[in-house]
Parts: structure tokens; sequence; C-alpha cells
């Protein structure tokens, strides 16, 4: 018997969306695929998250928060 191998793919509840145009620029979060609000600072997805009622631990764990368009840094749009 051959078995087949899938790649595991988390779902995080919180997504946090490719960097807006914007003064100052910003990212949007959703949360269980809604949106939340936006982010312009790493701060602000903390607050979003926090005002769904989710606690984050670990910002950089994929189980948790999937950043989409660059990663916890990444707050401007590439020039």
């Amino acid at each position: 018997m051959t078995e087949i191998a899938s790649p595991y793919m988390s779902h995080p509840r919180i997504m946090v969306l490719g960097v807006q145009p914007g003064v100052p620029p910003f990212r949007i979060v959703e949360i269980d695929g809604e949106v939340a609000g936006a982010a312009r600072t790493l701060t602000d997805v903390l607050r979003v998250a926090a005002s769904a009622g989710i606690t984050v631990h670990d910002l950089d764990d994929p189980d948790t928060v999937r950043w989409v368009g660059g990663d916890k840094l990444t707050w401007t749009r590439p020039g």
C-alpha cells in the first residue's frame, strides 16, 4: 500500500494581509475569515486580536498568525 504525503497547512484564526497604500501604510487584519480591523503597527495587530478575545503569545507561530505579503516586520510597500 502506498501512502500519499500531504503537507500540513495550518488555518490560523488571525490573518494579516499585505501592506495597503495609505499615509501611513496599513495592513488589514482578518479574524476567523472576517475583516476585524486595520493595523499600522505590530501593536495594532495585538490590539485587534485582543478585541476579538484572542491572546497572542507568539507572533511567529504559523498556527496562530499567518502573515501575507511579508512578515511581522513588513509595514511599508516595496518601492
